[in-house]
């Protein structure tokens, strides 16, 4: 893509109200653009992120055996009278009616949605176990969305539900999308950190939050620091194996978001060398609630023995715009954000020092075409803002690699290659400069 015939709309100063970096950022970088309170457009630049984060959840759920299907974004009231949690949900459920005066919600999640599905559709134990997700946008009515992506009223969810025989079962479901969180959030470029958690109005006696630890959290969160080290599962684990040891290697830890705190325990448990206390923001929560809403709906398959069984469920849920902004937050500096290579908007950026130059535009161009020939994704500034417009133009977007091109460097057949993440620049010829990116983006 060339700047030029792009829309990214920057700005250099901080814009009023945006009171955390993530926010600051996307606005200054035009990702994003508010249309109402915690309501946004995503532009171009911010879409590209959004795609790519959904793109590995999808993977990373479909990798663990979870099946996608998309249901609506209006629900009808009925279902969740039927569950028993219409009214668990005060002002921040919005509630609407039809021309027809029939009462329909904009579905804040989707459980009663999916049971509804699986009861209508599922007969036999053969068909079980399932776990079933989808990713679509959600509203929920916050008293004081702020923070941009990160608290707003409208905001893109992956939910998933699982539907087992038996408890047993179920905490096997459990433990496959746990597995799976914590691939998902180590490819995206984070760290996160299991939390048992309250399980609030979604029900059940087990929990998990899955915290990154950043400046900015909106909750204290006390940890063990080995946490923070220990290697994500890898891309070849079985699923069908018994996946307790992997879980327990987390869960045998210390780790509690502020509700959920002991400090008695946390002092008597860790070694204060090995405590960690900072501020987390949640990017995903997964929950076991057994027959809570099956029973409720009547939910039921024929068992092996010829009896009809409540089925046993669990859901499980990433906030995918919410990811934007907390990758932001754990990802930036002065000069603006700095993308984990796996979700950044463009793999590369092409900075021509002087278009109309016949040499820079001849090589540059060639860089372009040569780079998109290999599958990399591009963006070549071809304006013509000064140089220092264009560094800080690109700094601010965050791209992994920079390929700065100058009539000088031309004249001596080399190009300047910049990596966004350490400032590290060396110069190369192009065919040099050009196999090495190609081997850097191989590697990733």
């Amino acid at each position: 893509m060339r700047l030029s015939q792009y829309l990214m709309p920057t700005r250099r100063d901080v814009p009023a109200g945006a009171e955390i970096r993530s926010h600051q950022l996307m606005l200054r970088t035009g990702m994003i653009r508010q249309s109402a309170a915690g309501i946004y457009s995503w532009l171009p630049l911010g879409l590209k992120v959004l795609r790519k984060i959904e793109a590995i959840i999808r993977e990373e759920q479909d990798r663990a055996g979870a099946l996608e299907l998309l249901m609506p974004t209006i629900q009808s009231a009925d279902i969740w009278r039927e569950s028993g949690r219409y009214d668990d949900y005060g002002k921040e459920m919005l509630r609407i009616k039809d021309r027809h005066d029939r009462e329909l919600l904009y579905g804040p999640t989707n459980e009663e949605q999916i049971t509804q599905i699986f009861r209508d559709s599922v007969k036999s134990y053969k068909d079980c176990p399932r776990i079933l997700y989808h990713i679509q946008w959600k509203f929920r009515d916050e008293i004081r969305p702020r923070f941009g992506v990160m608290r707003g009223r409208e905001f893109l969810m992956k939910d998933a539900y699982s539907f087992d025989l038996d408890e047993e079962r179920a905490r096997k479901s459990y433990q496959r999308m746990f597995i799976s969180y914590l691939r998902t959030f180590e490819r995206l470029g984070l760290r996160a950190i299991p939390m048992k958690a309250d399980t609030g109005p979604i029900g059940g006696d087990l929990s998990h939050e899955f915290i990154i630890l950043a400046d900015t959290g909106e909750s204290a969160v006390f940890c063990h620091k080995a946490l923070t080290e220990i290697p994500a599962p890898s891309e070849d684990i079985n699923f069908d194996d018994d996946l307790t040891p992997f879980i327990n290697e987390w869960t045998s830890h210390y780790a509690a978001t502020e509700e959920m705190h002991d400090e008695a325990r946390f002092n008597s448990e860790v070694a204060a060398e090995d405590q960690i206390s900072a501020r987390g923001i949640e990017v995903g929560h997964i929950f076991y609630f057994g027959e809570k809403y099956s029973k409720a709906m009547k939910c039921t398959v024929q068992g092996p023995d010829g009896q009809m069984t409540t089925l046993h469920s669990g859901s499980y849920g990433i906030g995918v715009s919410r990811l934007v902004g907390a990758i932001i937050e754990a990802s930036h500096d002065e000069n603006g954000i700095v993308w984990p290579k796996s979700v950044a908007p463009f793999d590369v950026g092409i900075i021509n020092l002087k278009p109309g130059d016949e040499a820079a535009d001849e090589v540059s161009n060639r860089l372009y075409k040569e780079l998109n020939a290999q599958g990399l994704d591009c963006l070549m500034d071809d304006t013509n803002e000064r140089a220092g417009g264009k560094f800080a133009t690109m700094d601010l977007i965050g791209l992994p690699i920079q390929l700065i091109v100058g009539p000088k460097g031309v004249k001596s057949g080399v190009v300047e290659i910049k990596d966004r993440k350490t400032g590290e620049r060396e110069e190369q010829t192009i065919e040099t400069a050009v196999a090495k990116i190609i081997a850097s983006h191989k590697l990733t």
